[in-house]
């Protein structure tokens, strides 16, 4: 399978929230990078994605711009959902990047203005962790502290 289409392949599972879908594009030694997550490795992201599109059903995906050559990728998209835990509308735009081998993403940074989402998400709760500087912190905590809840619950 060509890069391109591996990468139509993860965005058109994603599009169907399918996880395993999007896993089969990667690599078993697969580095994830994001705002919200930092870095997770192997079943870490894999488990990420089971996790995030198995949560929630208002979830919708539209994604363009996407490109691939021998050795990266890079793709658009935007996910458009209530946030779980304060029910609050959330417009994410992501600009993903990806690195291949063997075939298969080995690596893959989405990026995001994680302020922005912070306001969406978290509304006024935002703006005070942002004031004591403990946002980027305190997301990161609480995100891998659910993904450790969901690893552990679907072992």
């Amino acid at each position: 399978m060509l890069h391109q289409e591996l990468l139509e392949h993860f965005y058109h599972s994603f599009k169907s929230k399918d996880a395993e879908g999007m896993i089969s594009c990667y690599h078993d030694h697969i580095v994830f990078t994001d705002p919200a997550f930092g870095t997770l490795t192997g079943a870490e992201a894999k488990n990420m994605w089971r996790m995030l599109l198995g949560q929630n059903s208002s979830l919708t995906i539209d994604y363009n711009n996407i490109s691939a050559d021998a050795n990266t990728g890079r793709a658009h998209w935007k996910a458009e959902y209530v946030f779980s835990k304060t029910k609050r509308p959330v417009v994410n735009k992501v600009t993903s990047t990806f690195e291949f081998k063997d075939g298969k993403i080995i690596r893959q940074i989405d990026m995001f203005d994680l302020n922005l989402w912070a306001k969406q998400a978290l509304g006024y709760r935002a703006s005070i962790l942002n004031f004591f500087g403990i946002l980027p912190t305190s997301i990161k905590r609480k995100a891998k502290e659910s993904l450790q809840r969901f690893s552990e619950k679907n072992k």
